[in-house]
């Protein structure tokens, strides 16, 4: 007896099996399902699967600045199962907290990346931890305190009085990224340098608030969060184990393939590298198949609360 296939139910088993090899290859290759907490969407067609394909990563959570959000919405529905998307805007702008609004009543499950020239202890960023809160949803927050080139800026800046932040907004889940948040893993912060080196000092302000506070969380995306791992092995191995329910896989990549195509930073630790590939196996190294599986898969579907 054979049962007649609609184009609708066709095309979606068809997508089924794609997704189900997919998945099937990103486990093969790193031993499980991984999760990238933080990618950014890519103006080529096709750019955000090429990159999680290339990389071995299942899933991803794109980090969606407001002129891009009908781009990631397009990326979502055309991906079954293999993207989720954040919303971020310019919290300088007046309409900031509307726009993030809008987007989160469209479809995205977080706030971030949220990079602004604002304090991180500023009004513009309390209004939007408060909409966390009221959306029940994560709040991703890149801290520098330093400029990296001429003109650039500092972001979220004053990461040191964070704490008195996240203790008056225990119902806002945060997630840490970026310079500052991994610079201040030590105690002792060079003035001016984006990524120190040399050993850690324990009680860094980053590390004393993922140990304090059950609603704050980190990225190991970007060049900051696979320096910290370079810069003391030992003292990171210690803090993945200490803080294996907190941190999360990150990727923040910018080349084309998840092979290193088209990256551009200068940096020696990822230059002409993806940086999904070189923080994941730094990872791997320095952890057991159930803590690298931990910090790569379930705390981020668990906390984003999306389906495994």
């Amino acid at each position: 007896m054979y049962t007649t296939l609609t184009r609708r139910q066709f095309l979606g088993t068809a997508a089924g099996v794609v997704l189900s090899r997919a998945n099937a290859q990103s486990t093969s290759e790193w031993g499980a399902p991984v999760l990238d907490i933080h990618l950014h969407p890519r103006r080529e067609e096709g750019g955000e699967l090429n990159h999680i394909n290339g990389s071995g990563v299942a899933k991803a959570v794109l980090l969606t600045g407001s002129a891009m959000a009908e781009h990631s919405q397009a990326v979502v529905a055309k991906n079954p199962g293999r993207f989720v998307w954040f919303t971020g805007t310019d919290m300088t702008k007046p309409d900031a907290i509307a726009v993030l609004r809008k987007n989160l009543m469209a479809g995205a499950i977080g706030l971030g990346e949220l990079k602004s020239h604002v304090a991180c202890d500023g009004p513009e960023m309390r209004a939007a931890y408060s909409l966390a809160a009221e959306m029940k949803v994560p709040v991703l927050i890149h801290f520098a305190d330093f400029p990296q080139f001429e003109g650039e800026g500092v972001w979220n800046s004053g990461i040191a009085r964070f704490p008195a932040v996240v203790k008056a907004n225990p119902k806002t889940v945060f997630i840490g990224h970026g310079d500052a948040f991994w610079a201040n893993v030590s105690a002792e912060v060079p003035d001016g340098v984006s990524y120190p080196t040399g050993k850690i000092k324990p009680g860094g302000v980053s590390d004393r608030m993922l140990s304090d506070f059950p609603n704050f969380h980190g990225d190991f995306s970007a060049n900051s969060g696979r320096n910290f791992l370079a810069r003391d092995p030992d003292f990171a191995a210690r803090f993945v184990e200490r803080h294996r329910a907190k941190m999360m896989f990150g990727c923040d990549c910018s080349c084309r393939d998840g092979h290193g195509a088209g990256q551009n930073s200068k940096q020696p630790l990822i230059a002409g590298k993806c940086v999904a590939r070189e923080t994941l196996t730094a990872l791997k190294q320095m952890t057991s198949p159930e803590l690298f599986h931990q910090i790569t898969w379930q705390n981020g579907t668990k906390l984003i609360r999306i389906s495994s």
